[in-house]
This record gives structure tokens, sequence and C-alpha cells, in this order.
């Protein structure tokens, strides 16, 4: 078979090969169209339309590109506020508050301009533009709405401490909402005052933790789950193997749910002057309260004190305008949004001098190798940590953690580089975020200081081991495996073979030593033997509270504590500056940034039709963890996973 690799025929021949989209939309060059007795004007006739053509194509796609680009700009610029006396920050984040982002700069950029908008947010930008507000003369109060945002009870405790720390510079928080699941209520609680939709809700359920168990499944399947765990309440595995949680694992989840439940209800009956155990009796008896208020929410959110106004959106406008200024409108309040504000913090991104503590993100799984952001790669988190230790700016690094955990061997290797740290004369805090556990724990727990919310996720300081075999699986398709080898372990890993016992002993040594050497460890570092690591241990939960009371953690607070933690050990006094340390942008990748965070932008992007991109995908987080935990198992060989399903629901 002949293939035309669109060279010339004739090899002397200096001509280039035709461009490839020329060929594949078989678009011939006007010569090779001619025959060979046709007059040379005739060619250079027809090369001459088509090289116009080719001109005008080029010259027009071109033209486009400036015109977007054009606008874009433009409408950046002109989107950049001036801020007036009186002006109120709305802090409207919308989607999950994270760590770090979990996608790159350009996906980002792509979303804002599609029209569906940021479906992450970074903890740290909120934050900043809280402190910011806090000192500028402009802004007024905090317009904050929290309808559509999500987060973890710990980082809404830390986005609360803030709101407290802006309140104490003498100005106040309005809260305006349609209507509140108790995560964002728990956050809105921090406000002087809540406006609340008259067909609103706020909805106190409390906290859960269900998961789906596959042991039915899994044997009409004939597939074999052989799991190997130490401690009795690491019950990550479980759902493998049983159809239903084990009564050690319900005792010790109840424990630590009930922890964070009564630090939330307390927290909000301190914020609001209710009465904690009042508050958590409505909770448990809504089944006759809301019948007494004909379905009516929101009359007993404020009969309640849940809220302090019933108001729909015009009537929240025209109070706040009272409290300070409308704008050029009339219509509405002074304003300027929290996205467009954090742009003007250029302060922030520029070079600085000064002595640094470095703040380096350990957020999601913890697995080996190479890792995009959203994960933990053994092999990139440590390339960080090697950043920090030899630059001579940093004297102090903040670890903040929110992982439940993953491979253990990975976990492994980041705590040596804190050792590695920590021995080049440089103090290392850690600040635990919603969830540190497991493996979470594992990279915490060498720091000078570990700080944890007290609603943190903690602990669960065991491990295990699973393996899954597939011979049942295959004779019931008709396949059978056979073979020889030279010894009985060989060949003993295969998954079409069933486990050899003594394969199985082999593998509980393993995981008994791997256990052996984490409570060691932790023992070690925590100034305790490891006895007494074990009685705390056993693989069981502990809220960041429980965690303090059994010496696991050091001190309760947040980001913000923690780093003026690592300043004090730094000896670095009060000026100093914090930067995060991550892969370094390219010039083309903060660009990108620079349109996703510009709603000019966004309106843009839904100006020109491009909201129609399906951006959307499938999001369950029951299917990821559970599935998370398979993929942790693969490049493992022996399966020893450090890991803790322990999320609220």
């Amino acid at each position: 078979m002949h293939v035309d690799w669109g060279m010339p025929s004739n090899p002397g021949s200096a001509t280039l090969p035709l461009p490839l989209w020329r060929r594949s939309l078989r678009i011939a060059d006007p010569e090779s169209m001619m025959p060979s007795s046709q007059p040379g004007f005739f060619i250079r006739f027809m090369r001459g339309i088509w090289n116009t053509l080719n001109f005008t194509r080029r010259l027009i796609l071109n033209a486009i590109l400036v015109i977007v680009l054009v606008v874009l700009f433009v409408a950046m610029f002109r989107s950049t506020p001036i801020i007036g006396e009186q002006t109120a920050l709305v802090l409207d984040p919308q989607g999950a508050i994270v760590e770090q982002y979990s996608t790159d700069p350009g996906e980002r950029a792509l979303a804002s301009l599609s029209g569906d908008g940021a479906k992450e947010v970074q903890l740290r930008d909120l934050l900043r533009v809280i402190e910011a507000a806090a000192s500028d003369k402009h802004i007024a109060r905090i317009v904050l709405v929290p309808d559509r945002m999500s987060a973890g009870v710990s980082t809404m405790r830390e986005l609360g401490q803030a709101l407290d720390r802006f309140r104490a510079t003498k100005k106040d928080v309005v809260v305006v909402s349609e209507g509140m699941e108790q995560g964002q209520y728990y956050l809105a609680a921090h406000a002087d005052q809540i406006l609340l939709d008259p067909q609103g809700s706020v909805l106190l359920e409390g906290f859960a933790s269900y998961r789906s168990y596959y042991r039915d499944a899994l044997d009409k399947l004939g597939v074999d789950v052989h799991l190997i765990r130490v401690g009795q309440y690491k019950s990550a595995g479980e759902p493998y193997i049983l159809n239903q949680a084990s009564d050690a694992a319900k005792q010790a989840d109840l424990f630590w749910m009930g922890g964070i439940w009564n630090e939330f209800l307390d927290e909000i009956a301190a914020m609001r002057k209710l009465d904690a155990a009042a508050l958590a009796d409505d909770v448990a008896h809504l089944d006759t309260l809301v019948p007494k208020f004909n379905g009516d929410l929101a009359k007993l959110a404020l009969d309640h004190g849940l809220v302090d106004k019933l108001a729909t959106r015009a009537q929240a406008r025209k109070l706040i305008s009272d409290l300070g200024k409308p704008d050029d409108s009339g219509e509405t309040f002074r304003q300027v949004n929290w996205s467009n504000y954090l742009g003007m913090q250029v302060a922030a991104n520029l070079p600085d001098s000064r002595a640094q503590v470095a703040v380096v993100v350990a957020q999601g799984e913890i697995v080996q190798g190479e890792q995009a952001q959203g994960a933990v790669g053994a092999t990139t988190t440590a390339r960080l940590l090697r950043e920090v230790r030899d630059d001579e700016q940093v004297k102090a690094v903040v670890l903040r953690v929110d992982s439940p955990g993953g491979d253990a061997y990975a976990s492994e290797i980041i705590r040596r580089e804190i050792e590695q740290i920590q021995a080049a004369g440089k103090p290392v805090v850690v600040s635990m975020g919603d969830v540190a556990a497991s493996g979470g724990y594992w990279i915490s727990m060498d720091a000078d200081e570990i700080w944890a919310q007290p609603t943190t996720i903690t602990g669960s300081i065991g491990i295990f081991g699973m393996f899954v075999t597939i011979p049942q699986t295959l004779e019931k398709l008709g396949i059978h495996t056979d073979g020889v080898a030279t010894t009985p372990i060989a060949g003993a890993f295969d998954i079409r073979r069933p486990l050899d016992p003594k394969v199985e002993t082999i593998l509980t040594s393993v995981i008994q030593k791997g256990y052996r050497d984490f409570i060691g460890k932790v023992a070690a570092a925590r100034g305790k033997t490891p006895a007494q690591i074990d009685e705390i241990a056993q693989g069981r939960v502990w809220s960041g509270s429980q965690a303090k009371e059994r010496g696991l953690v050091d001190k309760l607070g947040g980001l913000q504590e923690a780093i003026s933690a690592a300043a004090v050990l730094g000896n670095l006094g009060s000026n100093y500056h914090t930067r995060y340390v991550e892969r370094e942008l390219s010039t083309w990748e903060r660009i990108a940034v620079s349109f996703g965070n510009n709603e000019a932008a966004a309106s843009f992007g839904r100006w020109s039709g491009l909201s129609s991109l399906p951006l959307r995908l499938l999001d369950n987080d029951e299917i990821k963890r559970t599935l998370s935990l398979l993929n942790e198992l693969g490049g493992n060989r022996f399966g020893v996973v450090a890991h803790c399903f322990c999320s609220l629901d």
C-alpha cells in the first residue's frame, strides 16, 4: 500500500511538504492542479490567487484575536473599581472553598469565560481580602452572601475568625441570604446582622457519616478481598468485607462527631446569644416545631433567634444603603465585589526582601510520585519542601495539611523532608485544616508545633493492607489460570490466583511492622512511649479538641495563628513576609489567572456564547473516595495504606 507523506516527488526539489491542515482538507497546491503543458502565466495567476486567499484568512483570524484581547483588557481595566467612602465589600464566593486550586489557570480562565464561573475559591484569597478590608478606610462593612459556598466546618471557622478580626476594627458584617444550610449558617453566625428572605430557611440538622458496603455485591461477582488491618477502629477497609459498619466503628465515629457537633452548637449559641442546649433540643424536635409555624422555616428561624430580620433582596439593599451610602444609580448600596477587590491587592504579589514564613499546602490524597494540585504527590511535595529548606530568605515553614492520608510510604517520604528542614535550623509548624488524619497525621507528627481547629478531624493512627483476587470471577466467565513456579512465592501476587496463606502471613507481618513504625515515630515526635500512643491510636479518629487533650495536637487555632507561631519560632518579630510556595506560573498562566478572576471577562464569555461549552462532570464524593482507596493500591505491592474515611456529611 502506498502512503503519501506529503514529500516532494522530486528528491532534489527544495519544495517543503504541504501543511497537514491543507492535506487533511484535500486543498491541492494550484500548480499541482495544472497539466505540465499549462502556460507559466496561468500557473503564476492561480498561485497569486491562492496566496491572496491565504493571506486574507490569516489577516482575519489575527484581527479577530486582537479584537478579543483588546476587548478583554479594556473590560478588565474599566471594571477596576474606584472605591469611595462607605463602600461595602460584597463577599459572595461561589463553589468549594479550598486550600489551593485543583485545576490549572487555563482551565479556570476557560470556566470563567464560559460563564460557569469558579467552582473553587482559595481560602487564602478570602482571608486576604477580609484582612485588607479591615485596614481600608474606604471599606465600611462586609456584606456576606453565603448561599452558594461550601466548605468543611474548620474552613468555615477559619473564615469566621477572619470576620471576627474585621469586626474588631469597629466595622460591621451584614449577611444577606435566601436560605442557608448549616455550614453556611455557621459562618453567617459571626455577623452583626443576618437578613433572611421571607421564603428562605436555616436548616440545622447535625452531622452524619454513612457509607456504602459492598460485601454481597463482591461475593456475587466472585471477588475476594483480603483485608489486613492493625487497630481496632481502623475501619476504612470495612466496606469491602462487611455489609454494615462494625460496632467499634460506630462507637468511635459517634464520639468524634459528637465532639464536633457540640463545638458547633456552642459557638453558634455564643455568637447569637442563645442557649446551646435549647438549640440542640430544637434540632432534635424539628418534626414538632415546623408544623407549629405552618411549615414557615423563615419565621421559625426569626422566632428562635437564628436571624435578625426577614427581608427580600430589595429590602436588604435599602437597609444596607441606609447604613452607608447609595451607589451612583441610587438603586443599591455603594459596593465592590471581593474578586475585583482581590485584584487590587497588588502589593501581595510584588517581590519582598524581608525574611519569609513559607507556606506549603498538602491538600488531598497522599500518593506516590508527581501529582498536580488537588493531590499530595510525595515527589512533588518533597521538592517544594526542599525548595524552602534551601531558600535562605525562608526562616520558618508552615505545612498546611488538609488530607485524609493515603499511601504509607509516600507519607514517610514527606515526613523525612520535614526532618531535613528542621535539621537545617528552620522551625516547622503544622496547621491542620478540615482533615489531617492517618497519613495526614503521619506527615504532621514531627513538626515543632501542631495547630488544629477544635473541629478538625485528626488522629486515625493505624494502617491496613488490602489485596484483591478474582479467580472465582474468572471461573464465572469460563476462564481458568494454571502454570508452574520455581518457588511457592513466585506468582503469588497474581490476582487471577487464590491468595496463598503463606503470602497472607507475609503481608500480615509487613502491616504489623508498619503499625509499630507509625506509633513509634509518633511516640518519638510527641515525647511519649509507644504503649502510650497505642492506647490513643488503634486507628481511632479524634476531633481537634479531643486530640489536644490526648497530646496529639499542641494548640488550637487557625492558619493565621500557626503562621504567627512559626514567625515566633523563627525569631522574625513582626516584620516578615508570608509566601505560599507552589509551582511557579508561566507568563501566560498569570494572564489566564487575571482573566479568570475578572468579572468583566466572565461577562464577555457569557455574551459570546461560550457558556454552552460542556464543562460539567459527574461528581459524587462517596464514589470518588471509594475509588481513591482502590487507586492507592496501584503501584503499592503490599497495599499498605494509611487512610481515613472520616469526612462529615
